[in-house]
């Protein structure tokens, strides 16, 4: 720390810390600072209560329960606290970019993948007592086994929540149920906060609010919703006269192929049940009548959810975006979640490619790299970027297609494991006036639904296909069980 510059600029600072303002413009570097100083200095900087303005030169972080600031003046792009810490004097910390490079807010990373907020440890069937204590035990390197970007928002007070990890602002309130072409032409009419700009989100930016605390249940009482409630209003489904989970959000990312035998989709989160999905835009199906869903508008960080890959000619490749390097190449098996555990830690004392601190991503760092404009249908590949390799597979139709790739993250629905499909979001349905089943894509690749971490597929019969073939699936639409899937390995690239 260097002492205050002169007494003039303590003056300054004073000033404008002291004078009301208004919520601070989102600047993702700095939100992102804050946001890091509140996690990894709670007693300094607790993020309770904590209010954020802009004035001048000057966005600061003020902290009540401390009576202290934390301000970045772009006058000279540096950092100053003031607080009982500094005994009331004026500290100049040092350059926003030393510190924005400790904290790993580089400008550079344009699509920040924030935590799924997961903290406990699961096995196959329950949770664990205990963390994994070693590379060699039973289940270690699941989620809760890595600390990423925590998520961190403010309440602006004025209808708005800001991401200070992605640099996003949304609406916090739930709105009513729109038609996707109501929600689209929605947004440009918004006025909320006082903004012109908002938009419909992407997949990827409506994705990044999701918490994997949550747990849906019979009831709204006893369901906890995969969302931060404490900025975002939620409505369950049974307030409107559907089921507890009808609660999903359009986003702005239509599927580029069709889901349910021919329905046009648009892709959507659903923050009570904890998956994405691929929703019909009509319903009934064919019909010209709009199915209806909830949307959340989003301003911001244009740049956030698109991908810059980098391939670095070793078997690896760089998401400069979003600060990740990946295996170009997959597992080539399919394995069930603890033996895909294991085998990223076989990987690791191999220093395969060259490193020895890979892991299995998280339900947000592999959805991160999903292509939502290629799918098997319309592109013959995987929904992946052409600079990643995916291992074809035949799906349990016998038809040419694509793995299902295993997060660290356990969906507390079953505990069983978040997968994200790279390949058709497959179930079994029985087509109207059929007593058999069909196999059809029903959620979209791209989709995030969960599987069984172990057992046997046996135990999960729906019934008798035309061909008398027994079928086994889970869920409304027949969801597909695998139990082994695919996996890929993640490194933080710094």
């Amino acid at each position: 720390m260097r002492l205050p510059q002169c007494l003039c600029a303590t003056a300054a600072l004073w000033l404008a810390l002291a004078a009301p303002s208004n919520a601070a413009t989102a600047n993702t570097q700095v939100d992102c600072l804050f946001a890091w100083a509140e996690s990894s200095a709670p007693a300094w900087f607790p993020s309770m209560g904590a209010v954020s303005g802009q004035k001048d030169s000057y966005n600061y972080r003020y902290y009540a329960g401390q009576n202290a600031y934390l301000a970045v003046s772009s006058a000279d792009n540096h950092v100053y606290y003031l607080g009982p810490v500094s005994n009331g004097a004026l500290y100049d910390l040092g350059a926003l970019a030393l510190w924005a490079d400790k904290a790993d807010c580089t400008a550079s990373t344009t699509y920040p993948v924030v935590d799924t907020g997961q903290y406990k440890f699961y096995g196959n069937q329950a949770e664990l007592g205990s963390a994994p204590a070693s590379a060699t035990t039973a289940f270690y390197g699941e989620d809760a086994q890595f600390a990423g970007r925590q998520p961190s928002y403010r309440d602006n007070g004025d209808g708005t929540v800001s991401d200070l990890q992605t640099g996003l602002m949304w609406v916090a309130a739930r709105g009513s149920k729109v038609t996707w072409e109501a929600a689209v032409a929605g947004a440009s009419h918004s006025r909320v906060g006082g903004y012109s700009d908002w938009r419909m989100p992407t997949i990827k930016e409506l994705y990044s609010l999701i918490d994997f605390n949550g747990k849906s249940a019979a009831t709204d009482t006893d369901s906890v919703p995969y969302i931060n409630t404490r900025y975002f209003e939620i409505v369950f489904g049974n307030a409107t006269g559907g089921r507890v989970i009808d609660g999903q959000d359009w986003s702005a990312t239509k599927y580029v192929s069709t889901t349910m035998n021919g329905d046009a989709t648009v892709f959507g989160v659903n923050f009570i049940d904890g998956r994405i999905k691929g929703y019909p835009q009509y319903s009934p199906p064919g019909s010209n009548t709009g199915n209806t869903l909830y949307v959340r508008y989003v301003r911001g960080n244009s740049s956030y959810g698109v991908n810059q890959f980098q391939n670095n000619g070793d078997g690896t490749v760089t998401d400069v975006a979003t600060g990740l390097m990946w295996a170009q190449a997959d597992s080539g098996v399919a394995k069930n979640w603890q033996d895909a555990l294991a085998w990223v830690q076989t990987q690791n004392h191999a220093n395969a490619l060259g490193y020895n601190d890979w892991r299995m991503p998280n339900a947000k760092e592999l959805q991160s790299i999903v292509d939502y404009s290629r799918s098997p249908e319309t592109t013959q590949s995987a929904a992946i970027s052409p600079d990643l390799m995916v291992t074809a597979i035949r799906n349990e139709g016998g038809a040419t297609d694509y793995p299902w790739y295993w997060a660290s993250t356990t969906h507390l629905d079953s505990n069983g494991a978040v997968y994200v499909a790279f390949g058709r979001a497959l179930g079994w349905m029985k087509p109207p006036g059929s007593s058999s089943y069909s196999l059809w894509d029903v959620h979209g690749a791209g989709a995030q639904r969960s599987d069984p971490k172990s057992g046997n597929v046996g135990n999960y019969l729906l019934g008798k296909d035309a061909h008398g073939q027994s079928v086994y699936g889970l869920g409304p639409q027949g969801d597909v069980v695998r139990i082994a899937n695919f996996v890929r390995l993640v490194r933080d690239a710094k």
